[in-house]
């Protein structure tokens, strides 16, 4: 059975490691980018079984990279969870609204992180 993939995306270097360790630690393959318009094409040549994506990033947001993936016939079978700072109830619903599964606050908690993975995958 080949290795789960997950897409990691977030345009913060740290916090992109960060995630990368605690999705690799749990025995998962992942692929990284570092802004939404890389997280579209990189979900749609890879076809990952979950995405980790940030919200606030330049030149398409995580909200924007989330609508083009969860409405493209190709892609929105893919489980999104937004990994950001924004952690206002509006921003919980707004994520719902563009097709995302979870919002998760930074900083990070691994057990969450897992949880997710065994939530969506």
């Amino acid at each position: 059975m080949p290795m789960k993939k997950v897409l990691v995306v977030d345009d913060t270097a740290a916090h992109l490691q960060q995630l990368k360790e605690i999705v690799s630690d749990a025995g998962y393959q992942v692929i990284t980018a570092t802004s939404g318009k890389e997280a579209v094409e990189k979900t749609r040549a890879e076809k990952p079984n979950l995405i980790f994506l940030d919200i606030v990033m330049d030149d398409l947001d995580g909200y924007g990279a989330c609508r083009e993936i969860t409405r493209s016939d190709e892609t929105r079978d893919i489980p999104v969870v937004f990994v950001s700072t924004k952690n206002q109830r509006a921003d919980h619903i707004w994520a719902e609204k563009q097709g995302a599964k979870a919002l998760i606050s930074k900083p990070v908690d691994s057990d969450i992180i897992v949880k997710q993975l065994n939530t969506y995958i």
